[in-house]
């Protein structure tokens, strides 16, 4: 059964009071868009839209490498076992939807439609669609623009949609209301309802706007050859009407493509041009600023967009760990927090991006890191060897040590002897005088071999030890021998 029928089939039953979302208690639904700069502005061609916003570069480029980032990171579906440990694990109910989160999209592609959602309008909408087990077998990702949130006396949340047109998820011309429980709402900083996320890119308009405007300028100044405006003077007064024919056969002979032609004019009159530089109006370091700024907006260091020099002193690595802690990690959360609630998952399983893709080292930094956990017994040599597409090996999944190695419970009990440190010291008594092994016989109980270097502990009837001696009466290893 399709959402839209069971949803009529809920709302049939009872009438709901349900009440709009608003940033602006006095003011009814008005998600915040940008719209004309100014009076006129669409009249004379010179729109200020989001479309407009998102393409300039900078901003452009922050929403490219934030989607594409994270889509490149894969879902994991993890569970934790009885170690405590979260280890990989495919499930029938959700590693399908996972796979193929619907029928038009990639993984991937459903990750950065996700990410855009939430750069752009400040909230994602993933609705629902439960196959006849009642598990949820797609998601699609909804345009915030034609969903309205909606709160009922009770508190009770529901979204209403409406649909211009044909839709991928199967609804067209139609609109409905959906119980929260058949939307996955992921949302941006909720400065004003906890329902209402506010998108980076309403905060980085201003900043982006400015840059638009100098560009703009910028084109106009050198479709004019570089050349800026400038003034005719002439020696006597001139009636209005003569200085506007003037100007418009300037106007229409000498500029835009006409540009540099030579220009005969009488009555001594001289044309004065307007001069200025780009440092006059420092340019560059405004357009470098206000890129700053857009780049503070969505959380991404500058230098990660072409902007600015990259921090001295400090490695690929950190600089890829600086990137995802400031502008991934908080994102990513969010969405594995999500898919969980949304999904319904337990306490034991959930919904994890892999960000190695994103940490991937170069072959030789990455030799050493697994090297050094196989030295150190963290990780199984098979372990390793998997992490360069490599099979594994017989033996290879057993943890090794160096022999010298010594448990802390062994160095404890070696302490707690009579004679930790094999310096000939019983505690009470010295067998320092005794000269020979044979002059010991009688009195030794029993005997340890050290299979390491071939020599023998030996305990006398007093409970002391000789350690690391050599018995001639025992050449023949037997492990603890008792006399």
């Amino acid at each position: 059964m399709r959402i839209a029928d069971r949803i009529r089939g809920w709302l049939g039953k009872k009438e709901l009071a349900i009440s709009p979302v608003t940033q602006n208690p006095r003011a009814g639904w008005n998600p915040l868009v940008i719209h004309e700069p100014f009076a006129g502005a669409w009249q004379r061609n010179l729109p200020l839209t989001q479309a407009t916003v998102a393409c300039y570069s900078t901003v452009y480029a922050c929403l490219a490498r934030i989607s594409g980032d994270i889509a490149k990171l894969p879902f994991r579906l993890m569970q934790r076992d009885s170690h405590g440990l979260w280890v990989e694990v495919r499930n029938p109910a959700y590693s399908a939807l996972l796979r193929k989160p619907n029928h038009y999209q990639t993984p991937g592609q459903f990750r950065a439609d996700w990410i855009l959602s939430k750069l752009q309008r400040g909230n994602t909408y993933a609705l629902k669609e439960r196959d006849e087990r009642n598990v949820v077998a797609k998601l699609f990702i909804i345009d915030p623009t034609f969903v309205e949130p909606m709160v009922t006396p009770t508190g009770d949340v529901y979204y209403c949609l409406t649909y211009n047109g044909n839709s991928l998820d199967g609804h067209s011309n139609q609109q409905i209301m959906v119980p929260a429980s058949e939307i996955i709402h992921d949302r941006e900083m909720t400065l004003h309802h906890p329902l209402i996320g506010i998108a980076p890119l309403a905060a980085a308009t201003l900043a982006a706007s400015k840059n638009i405007q100098i560009q703009r300028n910028a084109s106009t100044f050198f479709s004019n050859g570089a050349q800026p405006g400038g003034i005719l003077t002439a020696p006597a007064g001139m009636r209005e009407e003569d200085a506007k024919t003037v100007k418009e056969y300037w106007d229409a002979n000498f500029t835009g493509d006409n540009r540099g032609k030579v220009g005969v004019i009488g009555a001594d009159m001289k044309f004065t041009a307007f001069a200025f530089n780009s440092a006059d109006s420092q340019l560059v370091e405004q357009l470098r600023y206000s890129d700053e700024q857009i780049c503070h907006a969505f959380g991404i260091p500058p230098f990660k967009v072409g902007i600015g020099s990259i921090p001295a002193g400090l490695k690929a690595d950190d600089l890829n760990l600086m990137y995802l802690s400031d502008a991934l990690q908080t994102r990513i959360e969010s969405m594995e927090d999500s898919l969980d609630y949304g999904l319904g998952l337990g306490d034991d399983i959930g919904v994890e991006l892999d960000t190695q893709p994103l940490l991937r080292m170069d072959a030789q930094r990455q030799a050493e890191v697994e090297g050094s956990l196989v030295k150190n017994g963290i990780k199984a040599p098979n372990e390793a060897r998997r992490r360069f597409g490599l099979k594994p090996l017989a033996g290879g999944d057993s943890v090794y040590l160096q022999q010298q190695n010594f448990s802390m419970e062994a160095l404890a009990r070696r302490d707690q002897s009579a004679d930790p440190f094999n310096s000939g010291q019983t505690g009470e008594r010295s067998v320092r005088g005794l000269r020979t092994l044979e002059a010991l016989r009688d009195r030794i109980k029993r005997a340890r071999y050290n299979h390491d270097d071939g020599t023998w502990d030996l305990q006398l009837d007093d409970g002391s030890w000789l350690r690391r001696t050599v018995n001639p009466a025992y050449p023949t290893p037997g492990g603890l021998v008792t006399i």
